[in-house]
């Protein structure tokens, strides 16, 4: 991942993505140490966000899935907000959290995915 200053912007480029540096203050906080697989999965997300598509990485519980997607975020300076499913949720409280989603701007992290329950996974999808 490089970042190029052009035309008064900064841009981030990955293999043949570009995307935009976002600008979003996140703090001084710690990073990721970079292994061949968060560099992978840096490298499929960020193609997929510039083809407009979404991510889902997946894998064993607490092999870093949701902290490469925050450290990616911060490393493209867009806000990541992660959200913790639980069984009571329900589609209004999806609607409440995607439309404040969509105000900022900012990426979300869906921890403990498979505890929705169909109907609203319909509402998401």
């Amino acid at each position: 991942m490089r970042y190029y200053w052009e035309h008064e912007n900064v841009l981030v480029r990955i293999l043949n993505a570009e995307l935009d540096y976002n600008y979003e203050y996140l703090g001084n906080s710690e990073r990721l140490v970079i292994t061949p697989l968060t560099n992978k999965c840096y490298r499929t997300l960020c193609g997929a966000v510039y083809l407009s598509y979404g991510g889902a990485p997946e894998g064993p519980a607490g092999t870093g899935k949701t902290e490469t997607v925050k450290d990616l975020a911060k490393a493209l300076a867009r806000m990541c907000v992660v959200f913790n499913c639980q069984d009571g949720l329900d589609f209004e409280a999806m609607g409440k959290f995607f439309k404040g989603l969509i105000a900022t701007g900012g990426w979300s992290c869906f921890d403990e995915f498979n505890r929705i329950e169909p109907d609203v996974l319909s509402v998401i999808a």
